[in-house]
């Protein structure tokens, strides 16, 4: 496909920005930064350089038309709120007409999702479907992604729009709850293809390629948003502290391998680098085999006889009294006797 057959019609179907680019309307700059980057990479013509079908005159027409244009506006906070303003009015002339005419699957499920979870919902929706909306790189594949992006965010807005909380920006793309471990992902058997992965799951896998790969600096951001989500995982705490060891900066290595080894002292990553670090990382008690510290007995308590509380005034008193005792029967002894 040709950049000339990238007509404006066709064009004209994507008009959700947001979409396009495969983030979610709750994205701050970073989050939106980040994404184009992974587009521009996804699609820059070095990738298809020996590809001889239309890929390479695709990925620059949707570069140049479509992703460019669309970074510009939602790389500023300005050109964001403008484009969440026409959204909604968007929204609020199509729940006018009647009810959302929804084609996809994921929208109607977010639909009927409780208050509670739907930002989860929605949040893993966009990140799972935004991964294969550029790879691999079709016209058809491109635009049904981006169909089903545009209907979820509509979706997500509608739902905002009744709800007293308005839209925020989030930098890393976590929705605050209530429970230790965010809301599981679980679609219905309709889409069976979207995985029950949690985000921290998702930022620990992506970690450990990143270790893989000596990629140490990136491999700690993710391990520190998967820590922020579930900090209870000693897994997640061992291995950032042997990303800090290759970077080497020990001290904050020593805190993560301390903090993994206190919620799992059998935690193998820890344990093999701790004793690069020193002793004194690893835990001084001795674990049992099911990983658990041995809690001390209790020593047996002797009890010592209560002090009598004796003042210096009482102690003087007592040998005054004694000594007026002694001259006394030193003075019975010596009077003599009456006959």
């Amino acid at each position: 496909m040709s950049q000339r057959s990238l007509s404006s019609d066709w064009l004209s179907r994507f008009s959700d920005p947001y979409a396009v680019l495969g983030v979610a309307v709750t994205a701050d700059d970073r989050r939106v930064q980040r994404r184009y980057r992974k587009v521009a990479m996804a699609l820059h013509p070095d990738r298809f350089a020996l590809e001889k079908d239309d890929s390479s005159q695709l990925a620059e027409g949707l570069l140049a038309r479509l992703v460019n244009p669309v970074y510009e506006q939602l790389g500023q906070e300005k050109g964001r709120k403008e484009t969440l303003a026409l959204m909604r009015v968007k929204v609020r002339r199509l729940t006018d007409r009647g009810p959302l005419d929804l084609k996809t699957d994921l929208a109607r499920q977010l639909l009927q999702y409780p208050a509670s979870e739907v930002d989860v919902f929605y949040e893993q929706g966009v990140t799972q479907l935004s991964e294969s909306q550029y790879q691999p790189l079709s016209q058809a594949q491109f635009e049904l992604v981006t169909q089903q992006l545009s209907e979820l965010n509509l979706v997500y807005l509608q739902l905002k729009m009744g709800d007293a909380a308005p839209v925020r920006e989030q930098r890393t793309g976590l929705v605050p709850s209530a429970e230790p471990k965010p809301t599981q992902f679980t679609p219905a058997p309709t889409n069976p293809a979207i995985p029950t992965e949690s985000y921290a799951e998702r930022h620990y896998r992506r970690a450990h390629t990143y270790m893989k790969q000596g990629n140490f600096n990136a491999a700690e951001r993710e391990l520190r948003d998967a820590i922020k989500i579930d900090p209870a995982q000693s897994g997640y705490h061992a291995l950032l502290g042997a990303a800090y060891y290759y970077l080497n900066r020990h001290a904050m290595a020593r805190v993560y391998l301390r903090q993994a080894l206190k919620l799992n002292p059998n935690e193998a990553i820890a344990v093999r680098f701790a004793k690069k670090l020193g002793a004194d990382v690893a835990p001084s008690s001795a674990t049992t085999q099911n990983g658990k510290r041995p809690t001390a007995s209790p020593q047996p308590q002797t009890t010592k006889p209560a002090s009598k509380n004796i003042t210096p005034t009482a102690t003087r008193s007592n040998l005054l009294q004694r000594l007026l005792n002694f001259f006394r029967s030193l003075f019975r002894i010596s009077r003599p006797s009456r006959h």
